[in-house]
C-alpha cells in the first residue's frame, strides 16, 4: 500500500495544504483558504504598524483544505501517515492554562492583543532596543549573540513585552504563549499537556533567543530586568526543544473525526514556512535558499565545522537543527520584496480608484472589469516598459526598506527613500528602481554571508516572485553575479513539510533522503550576463549612498562617496 502525507503551509494572507505520495513527492491534492477577517482587515492598522490575526481565521482554514484535500484525492485516510505544519514567524499567540488562544475566550474575542502578532507587526520596536541595549549591559552573557547580535521587533519576545505593557488584561490572562506552528501543532494532537509538548526548534533558537549555551531561553535574570510578567512567564514556556522530523503526538479523536483521517496519523513537530520551503527545494550545504513573496527568507545550511560558535553578524539567527539536523541553519531576509511593489501598484491605482468610483458615464458592473483590468495588466506593462530600459539611461536609485531592514543588521526603523529623481523620471523608470532595490537588498544578504565566511557555492529560488517575473530574476542573478535555479513545485513550503512528516512517519530514515526523492524539480535557471554585471555594480553603490544617508549607522569608504 502506498503511503500518504499532508504539508499544511500558512502564509501571510492564506493557507494552503498539499496531500503527497511519498515515493515520489507527486501532488495529488492541494487546497487554499484565505483568511475571510484578516481580508477585511480586522484587528490591523497599518498606521502604526500593527497587523493582528484571529486565531479562528487559521483553525477554519485548517479544516477546510485538509477536509477538501482528502476529499479530492480519493485516497484511503489509513494510508495518510502524517501531518506536518509551518508557518509563518515570529507569530506569537497569548494562550490560556488549558492551551486556549485567548481570542476564544470571554471577553478577548475581539481585542486585537490577544490575537496572533503577525510576523509583519511592528510595534514593538522599542521593546526590540530595549532587548539590544540590556543584552550588552546586564552582566551576563549576550543572549543575542545567536541571533545576529540584534534583536527585532519582529520577534517573540519584544513582542510579547509591548502586549504586556499595553494591555493588563491580556497579560494577566495569558498563561502562556505559543509560536503560530506551534500552536496549529498542538491543537491538532491529542496529548493536551503544554508542560511537555514539544516546541520547534526552528522557531525558538531563532525568534526567541533558545539555545544550548545557555541552557535554554534567556535566563530569568535577564527577563525579570525588562519585566517581571517575562521572567514568570519564563517558567511555563519550555526548557527542550525538538527539530520538525520528530513526532509531536497522534492527531486527537476530535480532529481526526472532523478532518476525515484516523488517530494512527502522527502530527510532527511545526516549523517556519522558509525552513520548510528550504527543504522542499532540496537545500544542501553552502545553497543559499531565497523564498521570495511578499518578504524574503534567505535560508542556508552549515556543518558543525564551517559553523560551529562562529557568530554571523546582523543574520537572524543560527540554530542547529532547524532546517536539516545534524547541519545548523542559517536564516536572513528582506522585510519587504513583492511588498514593495505591490505598495507602488496600490500607489498608481489610487487615481484609478478613484476617478472610477466617481465616474457618472459608467455603470458599477463596468467599473469593477476597468478596475480588476487595470489591476491585472498594470504590472505586466511596467514590467514590459522597465525591461526596455537601458542601464546607460539614468534610473533613480531606491531603497528597499518600505517595512524596515530585516537584515543584514535588523533596524525596523529605517525608512525607504528614492533619489535622482528628474522630469524624465516616469513610471517605469521608478519600478526599475525598486527591483534594482529589492535586488541589492538581496545582494547586501549574500555579502554579509561571504564577509562572515559561510560559502555560497549555488542559489535556489522558490516562491511566486520567482517563479512569475523572469525580469526580475534575471536582474537578481546578474546583481548577485550568481546562476539561480527556481523551484518548480508552487508549493514548496507546505511540499517541505510534507518531507518533515514522512520522516517522521518513518517512511524516511533522515530529511536529506526524504528531500531528494520527494522535493521540487527545477522548471529553470537563469545566469549572469557579463556586460550587464559590472553596470549594476556602478548602481550597487549609488544603492550603499543612498543606504549611509538614510542610515547613518552604514558605513562606506570615502572612493564610494565620491563616485
Amino acid at each position: 500500500m502506498k503511503n500518504y502525507v499532508i504539508g499544511l503551509d500558512y502564509g501571510t494572507d492564506s493557507v494552503r495544504a498539499v496531500l503527497i505520495d511519498t515515493e515520489n513527492g507527486q501532488e495529488l491534492a492541494s487546497n487554499v483558504s484565505h483568511y475571510k477577517r484578516w481580508k477585511n482587515k480586522q484587528y490591523c492598522d497599518a498606521s502604526i504598524n500593527q497587523f493582528r490575526q484571529h486565531p479562528l481565521d487559521h483553525i477554519e482554514g485548517l479544516e477546510i483544505t485538509i477536509q477538501n484535500v482528502v476529499k479530492e484525492s480519493k485516497v484511503d485516510p489509513a494510508a495518510i501517515k502524517g501531518i506536518c505544519i509551518d508557518t509563518t514567524g515570529s507569530s506569537p499567540v497569548p494562550v490560556t492554562k488549558d492551551g486556549i488562544p485567548l481570542a476564544l475566550t470571554k471577553g478577548f474575542e475581539e481585542n486585537p492583543n490577544a490575537m496572533m502578532v503577525l510576523w509583519k507587526d511592528h510595534t514593538a520596536i522599542n521593546e526590540a532596543n530595549e532587548i539590544n541595549e540590556l543584552a550588552v549591559s546586564w552582566g551576563g552573557e549576550n543572549v543575542t549573540k545567536y541571533v545576529g547580535g540584534i534583536y527585532s521587533s519582529e520577534w517573540f519576545w519584544a513582542k510579547i513585552l509591548h502586549i504586556a505593557r499595553e494591555d493588563e488584561a491580556v497579560r494577566n490572562a495569558a498563561h502562556t504563549w505559543l509560536e503560530h506552528c506551534d500552536l496549529m501543532t498542538y491543537l491538532l494532537i491529542e496529548d493536551k499537556d503544554l508542560k511537555t509538548f514539544k516546541r520547534s526548534r526552528c522557531a525558538a533558537g531563532h525568534k526567541a533567543m533558545w539555545h544550548q549555551d545557555w541552557n535554554g531561553l534567556p535566563p530569568v535574570e535577564f527577563l525579570e530586568k525588562l519585566h517581571p510578567y517575562l521572567a514568570a512567564l519564563r517558567g511555563n514556556l519550555y526548557d527542550e526543544t525538538y527539530t520538525s522530523d520528530l513526532v509531536a503526538g497522534k492527531l486527537s479523536k476530535e480532529w481526526a473525526d472532523r478532518l476525515g483521517l484516523t488517530t494512527d496519523t502522527v502530527v510532527a513537530v511545526g516549523t517556519f514556512d522558509a525552513h520548510s520551503g528550504a527543504v522542499g527545494a532540496k537545500i544542501g550545504e553552502n545553497t543559499l535558499v531565497r523564498v521570495m513573496g511578499t518578504s524574503t527568507c534567505d535560508i542556508l545550511v552549515g556543518s558543525y565545522d564551517e559553523v560551529g560558535t562562529k557568530n554571523v553578524r546582523g543574520i537572524c539567527g543560527q540554530v542547529d537543527g532547524s532546517v536539516i539536523p545534524g547541519y545548523i541553519g542559517l536564516e536572513a531576509g528582506q522585510s519587504a520584496f513583492g511588498d514593495l511593489l505591490a505598495w507602488y501598484k496600490e500607489l498608481l491605482m489610487w487615481p484609478t480608484e478613484q476617478l472610477l468610483g466617481a465616474s457618472s458615464i459608467l455603470n458599477e458592473a463596468q467599473k469593477e472589469q476597468l478596475r480588476e483590468e487595470f489591476s491585472d495588466k498594470l504590472i505586466i506593462e511596467l514590467t514590459k516598459e522597465a525591461e526596455k530600459i537601458p542601464l546607460s539611461e539614468s534610473v533613480p536609485t531606491a531603497l528597499d526598506w518600505i517595512n524596515g531592514r530585516r537584515t543584514p543588521d535588523a533596524n525596523q526603523e529605517v525608512k525607504s527613500a528614492i533619489s535622482n529623481l528628474s522630469l524624465g523620471s516616469k513610471a517605469p523608470h521608478i519600478f526599475k528602481a525598486l527591483v534594482n532595490a529589492i535586488c541589492f537588498g538581496s545582494k547586501k544578504i549574500v555579502d554579509r554571508f561571504e564577509e562572515e565566511g559561510v560559502k555560497i557555492d549555488s542559489v535556489i529560488g522558490i516562491g511566486g516572485v520567482a517563479r512569475k517575473s523572469p525580469f526580475i530574476m534575471q536582474t537578481l542573478a546578474n546583481v548577485l553575479n550568481k546562476p539561480i535555479k527556481v523551484a518548480l513545485s508552487d508549493q514548496a513550503p507546505a511540499l517541505g513539510a510534507a518531507i518533515y512528516a514522512a520522516v517522521a512517519s518513518g517512511i524516511y530514515p533522515n530529511v536529506i533522503e526524504a528531500s531528494q526523492k520527494m522535493g521540487s524539480r527545477f522548471e529553470s535557471e537563469y545566469t549572469p550576463e557579463p556586460e550587464k554585471v559590472s553596470a549594476y555594480n556602478k548602481l550597487l553603490l549609488a544603492y550603499d549612498q543612498l543606504s549611509s544617508y538614510a542610515d547613518p549607522s552604514i558605513k562606506i569608504t570615502e572612493n564610494e562617496f565620491s563616485l
